[in-house]
């Protein structure tokens, strides 16, 4: 038997009653409404959920989101302590409005279970964008014992979630299968099917530890210090400083201000690139070394000109630069002006790959750039981005 320390649940692993008593009877709490559009009201909720606190914003107005005022959860934290019987409501979550929770269990950062659930969720942005079909996600890490589990499986029971998690120890993998099967709460095991087929494939056995875990010991390795050194450099190399070390970089970023080379760039040596980015500045002169270093490691950025102006005025404004401050920057007419510039630079170099980075997240970007880097550099007829282990 798999007890919670919260004396209201037990699962019992040998029989499960025909209607199991999910949720213990409450006093009706009263409802308290947030104002403001259901965006914010979304988001105000998720961040509440997260510290941790309850959501004790008093207003009035239609439209409103309803929350029951003695609701607290802790959403994506480390810990998940328990409670007693008497104050058990104040460790749930019991939310009116229409979102479809889904709940992310992990024994280790959440890291995979996340980006699945978002990559996935990615599928949906026509009905989540309008919603349509609004989801809340719940990310619960470092949950390695089975109490903590179950209790996060209740949860989700009363809540009517979706659970999806990734558990490295089989036995807790099997604890959150059963429970699932029991209350008949929809789950996906994300690790565990593709760690199986791994096994089989290599013939070894998995060792069951999450990372970081006591006893999994895992050495600083070559490509550990490369991936410093790698930041390291890109950050001295950051909007075209020292541009007599083009030439020891692994990738040059180009393209004008605000098409994301810094944050492309540190996301390039977090996984090992040394990476330099030159700005494009209508009328000042690119340094010599843009045009002397191996041009298949150079890759344009451009952008569409409305959401580049956008971009612009946001971070005029974080500078402090009023709306009535003379400056072109952000002007459509030089915005366009500098996009032609650049432009014409790429046309100049039509070995460099021009990359389209309206509306990609840093990512997708990225993803495209290893892929035409690797290609390159392995003379690959076939799109991979291929590594070692």
């Amino acid at each position: 038997m798999l007890a919670c320390p919260c004396s209201a649940f037990n699962l019992r692993a040998t029989a499960a009653p025909a209607n199991p008593d999910i949720s213990d009877p409450e006093p009706e709490p009263k409802v308290r409404k947030l104002k403001g559009s259901p965006q914010f009201n979304r988001w105000y909720r998720a961040r509440a959920l997260r510290s941790g606190h309850k959501l004790e914003r008093p207003s009035h107005g239609t439209g409103a989101l309803e929350v029951n005022p003695s609701a607290q959860r802790t959403s994506e934290t480390l810990s998940l302590e328990p409670t007693s019987t008497a104050n058990d409501s104040d460790g749930e979550v019991e939310v009116t409005d229409s979102g479809k929770p889904i709940y992310m269990v992990s024994d280790g950062t959440g890291w995979t279970a996340e980006h699945s659930v978002n990559a996935a969720l990615g599928q949906f942005e026509h009905c989540l964008v309008d919603r349509g079909c609004p989801v809340n996600t719940h990310l619960f890490s470092g949950i390695d014992d089975v109490e903590r589990l179950m209790e996060i499986i209740k949860q989700a029971a009363k809540e009517g979630a979706l659970l999806v998690y990734t558990l490295a120890d089989p036995s807790m993998a099997e604890s959150a299968r059963q429970a699932c099967k029991l209350w008949g709460i929809p789950s996906t095991d994300i690790l565990g099917p593709i760690t199986e087929a791994i096994a089989a494939h290599l013939g070894v056995s998995p060792s069951g530890l999450p990372r970081g875990a006591a006893g999994r010991n895992i050495p600083l390795s070559d490509e550990y210090f490369r991936r410093i050194e790698a930041v390291e450099f890109t950050i001295k190399q950051d909007d075209g400083a020292l541009p007599q070390n083009l030439s020891k970089a692994d990738i040059v970023l180009t393209g004008v201000s605000r098409t994301g080379k810094t944050p492309l760039s540190i996301y390039l040596a977090q996984k090992g690139y040394k990476v330099a980015n030159v700005p494009i500045v209508k009328g000042v002169a690119l340094p010599k070394g843009l045009f002397e270093v191996d041009p298949e490691k150079v890759f344009g950025l451009t952008i569409n000109p409305l959401v580049l102006q956008t971009i612009r005025k946001a971070r005029a404004k974080s500078l402090g630069f009023g709306d009535n401050a003379r400056s072109n920057y952000s002007e459509m007419a030089y915005v366009k002006e500098e996009l032609e510039f650049a432009r014409k630079v790429f046309a100049q170099n039509p070995t460099w790959p021009v990359i389209e980075v309206t509306g990609k997240a840093i990512e997708e970007t990225a993803a495209v750039i290893l892929r035409l880097y690797h290609d390159r550099k392995q003379k690959c007829s076939m799109p991979r981005i291929s590594k070692r282990y």
